[in-house]
């Protein structure tokens, strides 16, 4: 599940001075990969510009309540995956997938290979009570994207 562009949008049309003052600073891409954009959940191109942000990504009332670090680029289109699809910006990197349950708490949690990604959120999806999962860039460890448990009609 992507981020929504509209949460992002506005820091583009700010001075440096004023992204500073959110603690969120411009940068333009100079490989690929390597800015890996929350929104999109594709990498920036080389030349893109591109903004790094702190994000609220777990607001849970649980100890496990989390914020960090997360790339967007600039007029990203937010990614609408179909189930069971999964982002090239995953499958190229080495990925810790965390289960979370209802209360917000950690019910278990993996290090894997990007390409092993859909086996590793079968395994934590089947295994645990989990009734939802993040992944995060293993080495830096900044939030990349949430998995939802895919509901079938009753």
């Amino acid at each position: 599940m992507a981020l929504s562009e509209s949460s992002f949008a506005p820091l583009f049309d700010m001075s440096d001075e004023e992204l500073a003052d959110r603690g969120a600073v411009r940068r333009i891409a100079d490989r690929s990969p390597g800015f890996p954009c929350r929104v999109s959940l594709r990498d920036a191109e080389p030349g893109e510009a591109v903004v790094l942000a702190n994000f609220e990504h777990l607001p849970v009332a649980s100890p496990f309540r989390s914020r960090y670090a997360v790339y967007v680029r600039r007029g990203a289109v937010e990614a609408r995956l179909a189930p069971g699809e999964v982002p090239a910006m995953l499958r190229s990197r080495l990925l810790s997938v965390r289960a979370f349950d209802d209360a917000g708490m950690l019910v278990d949690a993996e290090v894997v290979d990007g390409r092993q990604l859909v086996a590793a959120i079968e395994r934590l999806f089947r295994a645990n009570e989990a009734s939802y999962l993040h992944v995060h860039f293993a080495r830096p460890g900044c939030y990349a994207a949430r998995v939802e448990r895919c509901r079938t009609p009753t």
